[in-house]
């Protein structure tokens, strides 16, 4: 880091400690706490379920017929829809369980089940991470207030795959700062996603990340990073959003990862996980934003599964990003967050 970013960001935490500092309460290590959380929801016997999610009641099958990429493919349409109608509902006064009910009956609408829900023991059908908390926040039923910033975090099993997405939306008014980080970190994502493609290795995303937002003064995750998802939620290859020279792995066309950098208002450290054994916050008590996409490797480029395809299109022929993208790479998208325009 240069010294004029290192400046730039003891600036902003001075500023976030100063007296009467309207970001001082934002940034509040303590300000959010943990709610109560309610009982699981139910899921229709008839909803393919993945294997760790099976109960004598429910229906497992077989792999259903189709080609992996048309699967993987509806998984990422339907998975951005449920966060585009779970997003919608975000306001000052709505409780992170309300979200995780709308979504959960969103993606029982298209016959999907809720990946997160009974993963490793996980209680609800969304993440739901406010403020100072990274990643892995679980819905309960504290209301959302004015000036909150929420990444609601989505993953949809339909027909056999995963797909998986999530954004960070305002609450109402935000201060400067939030607004900034919601931008530059969304910003961010498509800087690691304009780098995709066959034959490339797999440290030009976290580079590209990293070279984005930290100039910015803001610290990149290393804790948490992207993974391989398909018939299974969580695989290889791990998709760091920094610079990790030891990630030189080759991009195999044909394959689908996700690139979900979370990106911090103060430095990179994750602080102590709560005792539900879930939620990461912030060392520092700064706040923390995401977006993520489910992408598809091609041989001349990407396609960004989870993304609407003038979006992708908006982002990947953008000047800025075209001039760091590899040479003779050519976008595809089929499906990026509504939350940031």
């Amino acid at each position: 880091m240069s010294r004029r970013q290192d400046k730039r960001k003891q600036l902003r935490r001075k500023a976030a400690t100063a007296p009467g500092a309207r970001v001082d309460l934002a940034r509040d290590p303590g300000r959010v706490r943990a709610g109560r959380i309610s009982p699981e929801l139910a899921v229709p016997p008839g909803i393919r379920r993945p294997p760790y999610a099976l109960d004598p009641a429910s229906l497992q099958g077989a792999t259903p017929p189709g080609d992996f990429i048309e699967r993987m493919r509806a998984a990422g349409r339907a998975a951005r829809e449920v966060l585009d109608e779970t997003g919608a509902a975000v306001a000052p006064g709505v409780t992170t369980d309300e979200l995780d009910r709308i979504a959960h009956a969103a993606y029982l609408a298209r016959g999907g089940y809720p990946s997160t829900l009974r993963y490793r023991g996980y209680p609800k059908s969304v993440c739901t991470s406010v403020n100072e908390v990274i990643c892995h926040g679980i819905p309960d039923d504290r209301p959302l207030v004015e000036g909150d910033i929420v990444d609601i975090d989505v993953t949809i099993y339909l027909d056999g795959v995963h797909g998986d997405c999530n954004a960070t939306y305002a609450v109402g008014a935000i201060d400067d700062d939030s607004a900034r980080l919601i931008e530059v970190t969304h910003e961010s994502m498509w800087h690691g996603i304009a780098q995709v493609r066959g034959g490339e290795p797999l440290h030009n995303v976290g580079r590209a990340i990293q070279r984005h937002a930290e100039p910015h003064g803001f610290g990149v995750v290393r804790t948490f990073v992207g993974h391989g998802i398909g018939t299974e939620f969580h695989t290889a290859p791990s998709v760091p959003h920094y610079y990790d020279p030891t990630a030189n792995q080759p991009m195999v066309a044909g394959t689908t990862f996700t690139i979900e950098p979370m990106i911090n208002l103060g430095g990179w450290e994750v602080g102590t996980i709560w005792p539900d054994g879930w939620t990461a916050p912030t060392r520092d008590g700064s706040r923390s934003a995401q977006f993520e996409h489910t992408v598809l490797v091609l041989p001349d480029g990407v396609d960004v599964l989870t993304a609407w395809p003038h979006e992708t299109a908006r982002w990947l022929r953008s000047p800025e990003l075209q001039e760091g993208r590899p040479q003779e790479g050519r976008p595809r998208g089929v499906a990026a967050p509504a939350a940031v325009d």
